[in-house]
């Protein structure tokens, strides 16, 4: 009778424990926590990222057309006030810097509705990108023609930190950001080069 009595005092005393145990909510907090920051920090820096992204996307176009508006207000144009423009588009650029950028103007004639004929070009290595002469196709919302148009195309390479099953940390991915821009001619009928390289 004692032992019975002693058994069913143990399961009971068993039961009180598990149920106090079952009911105790001590450390679910740090629990969920350490399930969801992860989470929470990988969409604050993804949300970070956009938000940059979103702001170079916006200082390349500033950029971009910046340059081509400044040319299109020269009579002429030479190797000096080319390589000025670089300095425009970075100035344009602040804060965010980079070395590894393209930029590529070029002057064009207008022959035909959407077509146009290059003049001259120059890019950020002192280089012309593109042959005098040879035609290039144009916007179809350029449509005048016998008129001066001058095309700045920047690139900038964007680096973002990517959090996705299978990349390594802290690992860099570098996106370009573009920019290609028309201005036509503000004074006369042409921007001429007098010293621009050729096309090699």
């Amino acid at each position: 009778m004692k032992a019975m009595r002693y058994h069913r005092a143990l399961l009971a005393w068993k039961l009180d424990a598990f149920s106090a145990f079952w009911r105790d909510r001590k450390g679910t907090g740090a629990i969920e926590f350490a399930i969801i920051a992860p989470l929470l920090i990988m969409a604050y820096i993804g949300c970070f990222e956009i938000s940059v992204g979103f702001n170079v996307a916006r200082k390349v176009s500033r950029a971009s057309s910046t340059v081509a508006d400044v040319l299109t207000q020269m009579p002429s144009v030479d190797k000096a006030v080319l390589d000025g423009m670089k300095a425009v588009a970075m100035s344009v650029m602040s804060p965010f810097e980079t070395t590894q950028y393209t930029l590529k103007m070029t002057g064009i004639k207008m022959t035909a509705p959407g077509l146009g004929v290059v003049a001259w070009s120059y890019d950020q290595d002192g280089t012309a990108p593109y042959k005098a002469g040879s035609v290039v196709t144009m916007p179809s919302d350029i449509s005048a023609i016998n008129t001066f148009i001058v095309r700045s195309e920047l690139v900038v390479p964007h680096e973002i930190l990517l959090f996705a099953p299978g990349v390594a940390k802290n690992t860099l991915n570098t996106v370009d950001i573009s920019k290609t821009s028309y201005f036509r001619q503000r004074v006369g009928t042409e921007i001429k080069c007098g010293d621009c390289p050729v096309f090699q």
